[in-house]
């Protein structure tokens, strides 16, 4: 994506948009404590375009969330690995290193929620920034409450807000440990971003049961926001692997053709692909 020179911007309640000479207004006063659902969340915004950073981290500073910005990819993995935030809002293009390889790189040291911020909606672009590890992505131009939305709904799976309940699950040799956002299978710890976990989490508390990828994503993303299924697909493939089910014959997540996914029950045998 170019950046482009001699552009400003402004900020409406919508949209993050483009435009020429209109300074940003100056963020409302707000208590936290009384104001804000989830005061305290931090969010590290990797965005090299100074003027839109300044725009956006203000729109969600006004709305009480804190943000740290840094400008180019080296800078972002060490900052995370300090600061510990609860989402990392990456743009694609970066300079140093690209978006891609900071969240190879997050991901090979911490399961932070990672926000993909592309300047392409087409699904090949989507796919690319979610196979590279990314749990949700968002589109240039983006509106300013969506995104404040996204950011809300990954720091509340990551903490363990989201789902029906706080008690284990447990599916067979699988356990699912919703507060301490854990997941062990034959007493194996598995290693899962905050989007994978919740996947699965939603999958074990219907275990035996077909879910939809339609389904799957309003349990998911806690919303009936728009997706694209193979969003769902993407993550899937990723799960799999990371439960050491076979893609080609799985026995823990089964696909059925033309309707979604399952987990098996305790008896996975009794399950056909």
């Amino acid at each position: 994506m170019a950046k482009t020179a001699g552009r400003s911007l402004r900020a409406r309640d919508d949209l993050v948009s483009l435009d020429e000479g209109v300074a940003p207004a100056r963020p409302p006063a707000y208590d936290r404590a009384v104001t804000v659902p989830d005061a305290g969340i931090l969010v590290l915004y990797v965005e090299d375009d100074d003027r839109l950073a300044q725009l956006t981290a203000k729109y969600l500073e006004s709305h009480g969330v804190r943000v740290v910005v840094v400008s180019n990819g080296l800078e972002a993995v060490g900052q995370a690995m300090r600061l510990r935030p609860d989402v990392v809002l990456l743009d694609l293009m970066l300079p140093g290193i690209d978006g891609l390889e900071v969240c190879k790189r997050l991901r090979s040291r911490m399961d932070t929620p990672v926000l993909m911020v592309t300047a392409h909606g087409d699904e090949p672009d989507r796919v690319v920034g979610l196979e590279g590890g990314a749990d949700d992505y968002i589109v240039k131009p983006f509106s300013s409450r969506e995104l404040l939305a996204r950011i809300r709904a990954q720091a509340r799976r990551a903490r363990g807000r989201v789902g029906p309940s706080g008690q284990a699950v447990v599916v067979g040799a699988l356990k699912i440990e919703p507060q301490a956002m854990q997941a062990t299978l034959e007493g194996r710890p598995i290693q899962l971003t905050t989007y994978e976990f919740a996947l699965l989490r939603a999958l074990a508390h219907r275990a035996g049961h077909v879910l939809s990828r339609e389904q799957l994503i309003g349990l998911v993303r806690g919303s009936a926001e728009e997706a694209f299924d193979r969003s769902i697909d993407v993550h899937i493939s990723h799960l799999r692997q990371k439960l050491g089910d076979d893609p080609r014959n799985p026995r823990l997540v089964k696909t059925v053709r033309g309707v979604g996914y399952m987990l098996a029950g305790a008896d996975a045998s009794a399950f056909d692909h």
